[in-house]
């Protein structure tokens, strides 16, 4: 199998930059030789993972929707194969869960929560089970550092080379020679995110990939996965009950989940921040007000000194005493602890 470089012609597509590299492949960013359109092709390193790439290109290629990358192009049988993908210009979920941790935005969560349900709610119903569903799996065409006013439409959910079909879709691609029987029921996908009858090997449904969002609405409100019966607002304070419970309803065994992503997203759309939090800090550029009762406040405030309402999204504390602290302290007034950490 060739090895490719930048400058190398891949169909009608010039490489620019490797932008991803996994164990069996690599993505890379390329330009239409003639239109300049900007796309992304992958390009199996490893013989093995050119049948997930045909899968890959096979069943997503009918799948529009905007919450969807949408594959353009593919040649399996080329050297090297490739598969050309819409262009995201963004990062993956895991980069934002890496850089918030428990402080990433209440009002992201649920963006990007009800923008990967709306994705999975087309693929489902078109007989497609994504069964890999994890944060490197999403990518968020909005920069980190906007990440608070994200929209639904900027999630795409990706990668769905190992994705189980059914039905209807399943017999297409068994007649295409895209797919065998022994293969659609082997163990593929990330154990961490897998839901326990994927990990049995028992017959899935789309319930499967809500096992899968149970975990990635933890780890986005909390930064850990979830162990045990912990529900998110035991790790990170102020938290609505909904999140608990709609975790609660997708992190459970399968006939106790939500029926369809759908359902889940529903459940998720009355979800606001916590009580008397702002969804976005105070303008620094402008005269800062209070939202609640327009009285002037400090720019530095993050709570107003006249009717006590919260003004940032986040209020960071003491990861010793618990106490409140400005993000410009270096050390709690409380109890002297270096918060260098929380800088």
């Amino acid at each position: 199998m060739a090895s490719v470089r930048q400058g190398d012609r891949i169909s009608n597509y010039l490489l620019e930059a490797r932008v991803g590299a996994g164990t069996f492949g690599e993505v890379w960013r390329a330009k239409h030789h003639v239109f300049n359109d900007i796309v992304a092709i992958k390009i199996p390193t490893d013989p093995q993972y050119v049948r997930n790439l045909q899968r890959e290109g096979t069943v997503v290629h009918g799948l529009r929707h905007p919450n969807i990358v949408r594959a353009l192009d593919m040649d399996p049988y080329a050297d090297p194969p490739y598969l050309v993908m819409e262009y995201v210009d963004g990062p993956p979920l895991r980069a934002a869960i890496d850089q918030y941790k428990a402080n990433f935005p209440i009002s992201a969560v649920v963006a990007i929560m009800r923008g990967t349900l709306n994705g999975l709610a087309a693929a489902h119903g078109a007989g497609l089970i994504h069964r890999d569903l994890k944060p490197e799996n999403i990518l968020l065409a909005e920069p980190l550092s906007n990440l608070g006013k994200i929209a639904e439409q900027s999630v795409k959910v990706t990668d769905f080379g190992l994705g189980a079909a059914n039905g209807a879709t399943a017999n297409a691609m068994l007649q295409s020679g895209s797919l065998d029987a022994a293969e659609a029921n082997k163990l593929s996908g990330t154990i961490a995110y897998m839901s326990p009858e994927q990990r049995d090997g028992e017959p899935i449904d789309g319930r499967s990939d809500l096992y899968s969002c149970g975990i990635l609405l933890f780890e986005m409100l909390t930064g850990e996965r979830p162990q045990g019966t912990e529900l998110p607002s035991a790790l990170r304070r102020g938290l609505p009950t909904q999140f608990d419970e709609v975790f609660r309803r997708a992190y459970t065994r399968k006939d106790r989940r939500f029926g369809s992503a759908a359902e889940m997203a529903g459940a998720l759309s009355g979800v606001a921040g916590p009580k008397g939090v702002n969804s976005v800090p105070i303008d620094a550029s402008r005269a800062a007000s209070c939202p609640s009762c327009a009285k002037p406040v400090h720019r530095d405030d993050q709570f107003c000194i006249h009717c006590g309402r919260q003004l940032t999204t986040v209020v960071p504390r003491c990861r010793s005493c618990d106490a409140y602290v400005h993000p410009s302290d270096r050390f709690c007034i409380a109890c002297g602890k270096d918060l260098g950490v929380l800088a």
